[in-house]
Formats: C-alpha cells, sequence, structure tokens
C-alpha cells in the first residue's frame, strides 16, 4: 500500500491504458479521480476499483482542453480529498493520415487533447502541488513522439511536444518537490490497436524483439513505479514501454 493516503488523478481513465492506471494505483491504496468525456465509462471504471480496491473514487468528465473545466476539476479534488499527489495526463486521440491529406481539423483536434490538454492539467494540478512541496506527475508520450511515425504528423508532434512539456515541468518544478516524467508506449493492445488490419499488426510485432505487444498493466505498472517512493530521485526522463521497440 505504498500509495495509501494518496490522491490520483487520471485523465482519459474510461477505459484501455487509464482504467488499468487506475486500478493499479487503487491497488497501492490511493484514492483515484476518474476523468472521462463518456460519464458513464468513467463510472464504470469507478465502480469496479472502489469494489476491487475498497478505495474512494470520484468521476469527472471535464473537457480537458477547456480550462475553465480544467480548473473546476481540480477545484472540486481538492474540496473532496484536500490534497492532489499525483497527475496522469492520459487522455490523447488519434486522428491518423497522410500529412499532405491531413486536414487543419484533425490537426488541432489531435494537438488540443494531447498537448493543450496535458498542459492545461499540468498548470491547474501544479498549484496545489507546490503549496504541498510534493507532487508526481506522468505524461502519457509515446514511442511516435520519439522517432515519428507513417500516418501520424499529428500524433507525433502532439507526443513530441508533450516531452518537451515533461523536461520542461520537471526544470520549474522540481524546487518544490514535484516529479514530472514521461512514459512512451509503443504498440499497445487496446480497443484502438485491435482495429488495425491483421497485416498491420503482424508488421508491428515483427519490429518488437520481445515479439508481443504490450498491455495496458505493463504500463500501468510503470505509472506505478514513478508515482511510488522509488522514483523519488527520476525527473524529467522519457521512459520506453515497447518491448524493445526502440533502443
Amino acid at each position: 500500500m505504498q500509495l495509501e493516503g494518496q490522491v490520483a488523478l487520471i485523465t482519459g481513465a474510461g477505459g484501455g491504458i487509464g482504467a488499468a492506471i487506475a486500478d493499479a494505483l487503487a491497488a497501492a491504496g490511493a484514492s483515484v479521480v476518474i476523468n472521462d468525456v463518456v460519464e458513464e465509462a468513467a463510472q464504470k471504471v469507478a465502480a469496479a476499483v472502489a469494489a476491487a480496491h475498497g478505495v474512494e473514487t470520484m468521476v469527472n468528465t471535464a473537457n480537458i482542453t477547456d480550462a475553465e473545466q480544467v480548473q473546476a476539476m481540480v477545484d472540486e479534488v481538492m474540496e473532496r480529498f484536500g490534497r492532489l499527489d499525483i497527475l496522469v495526463n492520459n487522455a490523447g486521440i488519434t486522428r491518423d493520415g497522410l500529412l499532405v491529406r491531413m486536414d487543419e481539423q484533425a490537426w488541432d483536434l489531435v494537438l488540443d487533447v494531447n498537448l493543450k490538454g496535458a498542459f492545461l492539467c499540468t498548470k491547474a494540478a501544479a498549484r496545489p502541488m507546490m503549496k504541498a512541496r510534493a507532487g508526481r506527475i506522468i505524461n502519457m508520450a509515446s514511442v511516435s513522439g520519439v522517432g515519428g511515425n507513417v500516418g501520424q504528423a499529428n500524433y507525433s508532434a502532439s507526443k513530441g511536444g508533450l516531452i518537451a512539456l515533461t523536461k520542461t515541468t520537471a526544470q520549474e518544478l522540481a524546487g518544490r518537490g514535484i516529479t514530472c516524467n514521461a512514459l512512451a508506449p509503443g504498440f499497445i493492445e487496446t480497443a484502438m490497436t485491435q482495429e488495425l488490419p491483421e497485416e498491420a499488426r503482424a508488421a508491428w510485432l515483427e519490429r518488437i524483439p520481445l515479439r508481443r505487444p504490450g498491455t495496458p498493466e505493463d504500463v500501468a505498472q510503470a505509472v506505478l513505479f514513478l508515482a511510488g517512493p522509488g522514483a523519488i530521485y527520476i525527473t524529467g526522463q522519457v521512459l520506453n514501454i515497447d518491448g524493445g521497440l526502440i533502443m
């Protein structure tokens, strides 16, 4: 129960990786705030986590691209729990397409959710963390943000930007006892990847030395490590969770 008494806010936690993160942090004793724009999905995750681990949960449906909604979410967390120890900027979307065919709407939407959303949540969460002189911020980047990926100019740019935001946040907040790190998942088995054609899946697996896709639980365990006492002296880093895809 290494996180007992702590409060974690996870964005985009209505399923997939976010739900696995919520479960892992709750299993370690943290109260969890499940943020997702799909309320039914968030409620389902919150109920499952509370039943499995007996921790207090809260659901919030703030749109993380809206500064007022994000601030209201953090205010609600502080009113309910009186503290915010861990922020996991997990929410993200894709709108894939080749660069020359990508319209501005697809570009703007992905950058808004994946990068601006993380910026707004970090800015709002930083204030109570700074007052407490402690906190963990964990950003969900991607191997696409490290090495790029064909058909994902918008997604790769957003995740590359998130890595840069991670490093700057780490530098600015270190003096207040707050760490900020990023994870860069590779091919993770989620609803999104299950929609890929079989030949595309096979091509991905051929490039992975461990010869299997990752699972949401693989990513969640890395989040748990960065949120826990064992990572107290780690900040500004990017940890690839990719089975050796990028070395």
